[in-house]
């Protein structure tokens, strides 16, 4: 037996419903801050900053990121090495 329920509802009724709190005002006051800081940064031409600000682990941080992720792509793409296919002698 399959029953389907659907329910008609916008995100904030279900919330309601279910008694979860209300985070829109953070998450528009952490937004806004952002905005704000995101603006100075970039009105004062201060480049650096705003790298700083979007990834703080800086450049060094991103290209390592990076590298990672290229050597799994070829990681994946590279033929099976010979040694796959052997069975491994017991210690």
């Amino acid at each position: 037996m399959k029953i389907n329920i659907e329910i008609d509802c916008t995100p904030q009724e279900a919330r309601v419903f279910f008694g979860l709190p209300d985070l829109e005002p953070m998450q528009e006051a952490l937004l806004a801050k952002m905005q704000e800081r995101l603006t100075e940064h970039l009105e004062a031409g201060d480049a650096e900053a705003v790298m700083k600000l979007w990834f703080p682990g800086g450049l060094q941080g991103l290209g390592q990121m990076q590298e990672r992720l290229w050597r799994q792509f070829m990681g994946g793409l590279a033929p099976e090495s010979s040694g796959r296919g052997k069975s491994k002698e017991p210690r």
